[in-house]
């Protein structure tokens, strides 16, 4: 799974490209992780950008409940931010758009 980043002023921003389903959540565990620890490292929030994720599979939803508890734990706020229509209607069914805050756009200054 490749992933592209930026940072702002407030939050560390990934994103990671593709297919989030049994064959690449582990990497996009691994991914999510360690980017957590450089936002909490960092002092800045962390932004997951879903623009170039084209599916997410019940795997990868289960990655971002992990995520969430980890972004908890070092009290760090953890955005969803562009997904796109066929992401949002897997956020809405899961009901994961209750859980995170999910924006239409990126933070100010993130490319």
């Amino acid at each position: 799974m490749d992933w592209t980043d930026s940072a702002t002023g407030t939050a560390i921003v990934g994103r990671p490209h593709g297919r989030i389903d049994e064959a690449s959540w582990e990497a996009f565990l691994a991914g999510i992780t360690s980017r957590i620890l450089v936002a909490s490292e960092a002092g800045k929030g962390f932004v997951l950008d879903l623009a170039d994720v084209d599916y997410m599979s019940s795997r990868g939803l289960r990655v971002l409940t992990l995520a969430k508890r980890e972004a908890d734990g070092h009290g760090l706020t953890l955005t969803l931010a562009r997904p796109n229509e066929r992401m949002r209607e897997i956020l809405a069914i899961s009901r994961y758009d209750r859980i995170f805050t999910v924006a239409d756009d990126l933070p100010a200054g993130a490319a």
